[in-house]
């Protein structure tokens, strides 16, 4: 019987591990929210961070082509974007796309970083720094 429970452990804690890697406390850290560059365990509830006395929402920075409808799309997810044509930003956005600068302060950031995210032609999304 404790030959038993001992493997049962052994098996147990090598699942856990496998499970537990890479968690975080917003679910799902493979897939399209892989392309979230910045650490989402750093926002609040409310998508603020820093501290008690000076919470900030953070901005983030993403490219999209340079098409009206994906425009559109864009801003129906996100009502914080703000589209500039001729910018790339320290993203990097060809001529051919165009810069969106969002940021957390919303209600349902998380919500709409994970739609933004599933968008096929959003590659990344990083934490934007202004100068």
């Amino acid at each position: 019987m404790k030959l038993i429970s001992a493997m049962a452990m052994l098996l147990l804690s090598g699942v856990l591990s496998g499970v537990l890697t890479g968690c975080s406390v917003f679910g799902n850290s493979s897939g399209t929210m892989d392309k979230i560059q910045f650490d989402l365990n750093r926002l609040d509830e409310l998508g603020l961070q820093g501290q008690p006395d000076s919470l900030l929402a953070l901005s983030y920075e993403f490219c999209i082509p340079d098409n009206i409808n994906y425009v559109s799309e864009v801003m129906a997810i996100d009502p914080t974007v703000v589209v500039y044509k001729q910018s790339p930003g320290r993203i990097g956005c060809t001529e051919q796309e165009y810069l969106c600068i969002g940021n957390t302060a919303t209600d349902d950031y998380l919500e709409v970083l994970k739609n933004l995210s599933k968008l096929r032609y959003v590659k990344e999304i990083r934490e934007a720094f202004f100068e």
